[in-house]
């Protein structure tokens, strides 16, 4: 079950020459497991999150079971195109990831590309209530332009 005390919080940090990203402590501590294992996700061009694997598991799994009872009973028979490119996203879309000493993250290939920050380059780590993100800083720029007007609406929403 997902943790009531929000993670909160903006940092700058820099990817160093081999992608490795040391997060703030207290993120990590957030995102990990007592292995120190989390899951990374590609969420959205520019931006990373980072989850507890059991709170990840425990959004997805759910209604991962739930296609796939619809195709047993052959529900997604016509819809198949869908079905493949949904199958092509989970293959990419989130890996397991371990943390070394000092709460650093070795960035995934395919990730660092989906992240576009050159080696060396600043990146945002953001709380983001439920997860930490880690994004592009133009990306997390216009992010942050597109959504701070909505802010208001958006938890008049969620608390309605």
């Amino acid at each position: 079950m997902f943790d009531t005390d929000f993670i909160t919080g903006e940092h700058k940090r820099t990817l160093d020459d081999r992608f490795r990203l040391a997060l703030p402590p207290e993120f990590v501590q957030r995102v990990t497991n007592l292995q120190g294992e989390a899951v990374i996700i590609k969420e959205r061009h520019g931006g990373l999150s980072l989850w507890r694997p059991a709170d990840w598991q425990e959004r997805f799994a759910q209604r991962l079971e739930l296609i796939k009872q619809k195709i047993k009973i052959g529900l997604l028979d016509p819809r198949h195109p869908d079905l493949q490119r949904f199958g092509r996203l989970i293959s990419t879309r989130s890996m397991s990831v371990s943390f070394a000493n000092r709460s650093r993250l070795l960035v995934p290939e395919g990730f660092r590309e989906f992240l576009d920050v050159p080696a060396g380059q600043e990146v945002m780590v953001v709380g983001a209530a439920i997860c930490v993100e880690v994004w592009q800083p133009v990306a997390w720029r216009e992010a942050l332009k597109d959504q701070l007007p909505l802010f208001d609406g958006l938890m008049q929403g969620i608390i309605s």
